[in-house]
């Protein structure tokens, strides 16, 4: 399994170079053939494309405007907890998002660490999950979590994921490592490779290995779905990794969950992959 891992690690760092619109390129590693297509999911001038899912309002219910767009950003308030929800169901991509915090946050995570996320692969019913999401498989965004794997299940063999992870775990959770042992989960989450022990859901929590930027600048995070695998970069640094993905296609959420932050950036790349003979 580790090989699995390390051959993935060559083609996917292959795939962070690739740049520009419906272009094709051959990996001379992997013998794979990868075409692509940017899509911009976020246009910059509204949600066309996305709907609105808010807990206890349902579907395009939005009155406090949790989500709206300003000056060509994306502004979600996180004042009531909820998502927004592609129309359309995606697999095989490079998921690009740029982001920054704001300052406002909200009852009852006033003073907890921020909180937000990307659910790759979501499927079923809206509010499926504790009523707000669907079943996915969250990419986490969170003071000091950026990058974290979550599989938002139903706890069945539906939803999983296999990562390979250090001996010693954080409270609950694994830990990434590359040259670790593998693990299956079909529930709770697989932690970045650097998230500090000492964690806290404290506002402002900085951890000492954190690739985060500072609250109030702009963090880049590209999440690589191909087939059954997804790899987290964070600011160009590969922060997670895992293989045996299920489900492998859906829907993309973007949550709000108590605090504000901005997505100038919402960008899918298009993958197709055809192994030579």
């Amino acid at each position: 399994m580790k090989k699995v891992f390390l051959a993935s690690f060559t083609f996917l760092f292959s795939l962070m170079i690739m740049g520009g619109c419906n272009t094709a390129k051959t990996s001379q590693n992997s013998g794979i053939i990868v075409r692509s297509k940017t899509i911009n999911l976020f246009n910059g001038k509204n949600l066309d494309g996305w709907y609105t899912f808010l807990q206890y309002k349902g579907k395009d219910n939005d009155p406090k405007k949790v989500f709206t767009v300003q000056d060509s950003l994306l502004r979600i308030s996180g004042e009531e907890w909820g998502c927004i929800t592609t129309n359309e169901e995606y697999s095989n991509y490079k998921l690009i998002v740029e982001f920054k915090w704001g300052t406002q946050t909200y009852a009852p995570r006033v003073d907890k660490a921020m909180d937000n996320g990307i659910l790759l692969h979501s499927t079923g019913l809206d509010a499926g999950s504790g009523g707000i999401w669907m079943h996915s498989i969250e990419c986490q965004i969170i003071e000091g979590g950026t990058g974290d794997f979550i599989v938002v299940g139903d706890g069945s063999e539906k939803f999983a994921l296999t990562a390979t992870v250090s001996n010693e775990k954080q409270g609950e959770s694994h830990v990434f490592s590359p040259d670790g042992d593998t693990v299956t989960i079909h529930e709770g989450r697989i932690n970045w490779f650097g998230r500090d022990p000492q964690w806290k859901d404290a506002k402002n929590f900085r951890g000492e290995k954190d690739v985060e930027k500072p609250v109030g600048e702009w963090n880049r995070i590209e999440c690589i779905a191909l087939g059954n695998e997804i790899t987290i970069f964070l600011n160009g640094k590969l922060v997670n990794h895992a293989v045996n993905v299920q489900p492998s296609r859906g829907s993309i959420q973007v949550q709000s969950e108590g605090a504000e932050i901005f997505f100038r950036r919402i960008d899918l790349i298009s993958l197709n992959q055809n192994q030579l003979h």
